[in-house]
């Protein structure tokens, strides 16, 4: 069964596929109709989210995927109607979007940890 996900950077060495955050775990959101894979990207630019590609892709390699890394997959299927809060999520993004910006890439200025500073902080909190 084919479905739809979105993609960024679709067919690069940094692509990367959208997903929420959901009481601690990952979910990588999959649309039975084209439509509304669509419509949800449009939702996304809204929020000043940088816009991903609608990708047809097969059911079971998206599986295999969250498998491997740990993720939950949820199927949006056609004409879905949310039950709960979380459902929302399902067809309306979050307010609150994390930071996507070179995802999978490492950061020249990333900062290192100085364990001993965090040491003598935590000991002048005892």
């Amino acid at each position: 069964m084919n479905i739809f996900v979105l993609l960024y950077n679709s067919g690069t060495d940094n692509e990367g596929i959208h997903s929420i955050e959901l009481k601690g775990k990952t979910i990588v959101l999959m649309f039975e109709d084209k439509d509304d894979a669509t419509r949800y990207c449009g939702l996304l630019e809204a929020q000043d989210f940088p816009l991903p590609k609608v990708e047809m892709i097969d059911i079971d390699e998206i599986k295999a995927f969250c498998i491997q890394l740990d993720y939950d997959c949820r199927l949006v299927e056609k004409n879905f109607i949310p039950k709960t809060p979380e459902d929302r999520l399902l067809i309306s993004p979050p307010q609150k979007n994390l930071e996507v910006d070179n995802w999978g890439e490492e950061s020249d200025n990333k900062k290192d940890i100085d364990i001993n500073s965090i040491k003598e902080n935590l000991e002048k909190l005892l």
